[in-house]
């Protein structure tokens, strides 16, 4: 399993939604900058976390966005799920015998339905709450980097 870009990018955004006073509306460009996220990927990212319902999107010269649920309720599984697909480690897990023939003789696995189990419980018990960023990360590597100096 790759934690790709999107994943990333996305729990990125939600995290400093996340970070920020309760109701509070924040233009993609603050989220942009603050969390060093490129334009192309936050558009898209930003339109997947709405139609998931972890987000609402604020139109107007004040517009953005803001959670859509408390952070306490969106878990990192949640978002994974929300900007890919099913967290499934192997596809012949999802598939079964249409994907391969060795499915039912097959001594692995076992291992990675148990792998797929442990890491599904692992990101669905971490929410966004636990990682929210008032900040943001360009913020943060700015402050350490002050006090390092």
């Amino acid at each position: 399993m790759n934690v790709g870009r999107r994943v990333d990018y996305a729990v990125r955004a939600l995290s400093f939604l996340a970070g920020q006073p309760a109701g509070k509306i924040v233009s993609r460009a603050d989220i942009e900058k603050c969390q060093d996220i490129p334009s192309f990927y936050l558009s898209k990212i930003m339109k997947d976390l709405v139609a998931g319902g972890l987000v609402q999107s604020h139109i107007g010269s004040k517009g953005g966005f803001s959670l859509a649920k408390l952070p306490t309720s969106i878990s990192i599984k949640d978002v994974y799920e929300t900007v890919e697909r099913p967290l499934v480690l192997m596809d012949c897990l999802e598939r079964g015998a249409d994907y391969c023939s060795y499915c039912s003789v097959c001594t692995q696995k076992s291992i990675w339905e148990e792998a797929q189990k442990v890491l599904a419980e692992f990101l669905g018990r971490i929410s966004i709450n636990d990682i929210a960023d008032r900040q943001g990360l360009k913020g943060r590597l700015v402050g350490s980097l002050q006090k390092a100096g």
